[in-house]
């Protein structure tokens, strides 16, 4: 029987999507964290801008393009300080045959995913 993926494996499956979706939009990677709790995730130039990237794997019935809003902003001053911009990427994460669902090993799966929301 197959197992259901980690907290740890969610996350980086979630990096993954993230990751893959900046390198298509031109991020240029200069840093990348995937330990759990270990922010922010990505730290990406593009344009000559510095961009620091908050991701985080979710799983029903939460909603993928909710943050708190508390932590994003301790995020965006300690961003402030590099002259960078802060996103937060959700990525809603569920069994391929049904969302509400976890996701298992070696299974397909199902996402949530709406690109970067900009913290302002």
């Amino acid at each position: 029987m197959a197992l259901p993926l980690t907290q740890q494996e969610l996350h980086n499956l979630a990096m993954n999507i993230v990751g893959k979706d900046l390198e298509a939009n031109g991020f240029e990677f200069l840093g990348v964290n995937s330990k759990l709790k270990k922010d922010p995730q990505f730290v990406a130039l593009k344009n000559k801008d510095l961009h620091f990237i908050i991701v985080r794997a979710v799983s029903y019935p939460e909603d993928a393009n909710t943050y708190d809003p508390v932590f994003m902003q301790t995020i965006k001053a300690h961003a402030e300080k590099f002259e960078a911009k802060t996103y937060y990427a959700g990525v809603g994460l569920g069994h391929g045959s049904d969302y509400a669902k976890p996701v298992l090993k070696n299974e397909d799966y199902t996402m949530v995913y709406n690109g970067l929301q900009e913290i302002v």
